[in-house]
């Protein structure tokens, strides 16, 4: 069962419907999708993720980016 709506709720069914098993997204485009800017929350919120088959594989603050990859069954 899904938890109720978070802010980064647009982002997460992004991801899922992406269709990609690995991906990155730079924090601007996070940003733009979510339609709000990204934090120090988005470590904690980070975890919703995997409700939606998917997990943060890295986050580089040099490159300001976010590495996504599918869970695989």
């Amino acid at each position: 069962m899904k938890k109720s709506m978070s802010k980064y709720d647009p982002l997460w069914k992004w991801i899922q419907k992406n269709g990609d098993d690995k991906f990155s997204l730079t924090y601007a485009e996070i940003e733009k999708i979510a339609g709000l800017p990204i934090d120090h929350s988005f470590l904690t919120y980070k975890k919703e993720l995997t409700e939606y088959g998917f997990k943060v594989r890295k986050i580089s603050m040099k490159e300001q980016k976010v590495i996504f990859e599918k869970i695989l069954k």
